[in-house]
């Protein structure tokens, strides 16, 4: 559902919409396709998990390891990086927003927690399969995230310095480029 909503958000065409989730579905005839995580390193020791969906793992994972060894990083093992990140809703809301009623409406619905960040952004985690209660509680009460989505928020960042930040974003673009990835998780602050 939620990747409906993001697809329709970002204008995509019902029939592409169709196509994909026929896609991931494995409707397709003829096509297996399968979901892959593949963990690492980019530079400076920042921890990456990248989700893909593939019908040939032969050639994700040569495309997932070549990018990150071209830009300074490397393939690790399963299970290498992933306890570094925390499956969880996450809704984000601009600064200003009524952080008292904020925290009364998440906590209430099932929310962990609410935190303040340093520019006046509020961020609400939940257990993932607490994200539908969260969001419906607070598009009721008008509280409107300007991010909402299940994801793996990484514990601990790593700060990088300039000439790093730039290696790091380079990796980060020319995974998004490949066509199998889905997703790609990383504790980086850019």
């Amino acid at each position: 559902r939620l990747a409906v909503e993001k697809a329709k958000a970002a204008n995509m065409p019902a029939d592409t919409i169709k196509r994909n989730i026929d896609k991931a579905t494995g409707n397709l005839e003829g096509v297996h396709y399968e979901e892959i995580r593949y963990e690492g390193y980019g530079v400076g020791g920042v921890a990456l998990m990248v989700d893909t969906m593939t019908d040939n793992k032969v050639r994700t994972v040569a495309e997932v390891r070549h990018a990150l060894s071209k830009h300074g990083g490397n393939l690790g093992s399963d299970g290498s990086v992933a306890y570094q990140f925390k499956h969880c809703g996450q809704f984000i809301f601009a600064p200003g927003a009524d952080e008292d009623r904020l925290m009364e409406v998440a906590l209430e619905a099932g929310a962990d927690d609410v935190i303040n960040s340093e520019d006046g952004a509020i961020e609400v985690l939940c257990p993932p399969s607490m994200f539908e209660p969260v969001k419906i509680a607070l598009e009721s009460a008008q509280l409107l995230a300007v991010l909402a989505e299940i994801t793996y928020r990484p514990e601990i960042t790593v700060a990088l310095a300039a000439a790093e930040a730039e290696k790091m974003q380079k990796i980060l673009d020319v995974l998004d480029e490949l066509d199998d990835v889905q997703e790609v998780y990383h504790n980086a602050e850019l």
